[in-house]
């Protein structure tokens, strides 16, 4: 019985070093501000969703201009 599997095969030595090391070397190229910004852009995007799961932001009251109000 041949059981055909979707993964890719393994790959070692030399050449799993070599794709490792590119890979690590594109990951890290990335400055810490794109990725900051990235987070921002993500989280901002994530917290006006109406529907999302979890605990909801609570919503700052806007200054108003009468302090009565």
């Amino acid at each position: 019985m041949n059981h055909a599997t979707t993964y890719p095969e393994c790959i070692e030595g030399p050449e799993a070093l070599q794709r490792f090391n590119c890979v690590m070397k594109a990951l890290l190229s990335v400055p810490h501000s794109t990725l900051a910004r990235r987070e921002r852009a993500y989280k901002k995007k994530s917290l006006a969703n109406p529907n999302r799961r979890g605990p909801k932001r609570k919503v700052n009251p806007s200054a108003s201009p009468d302090p009565a109000a």
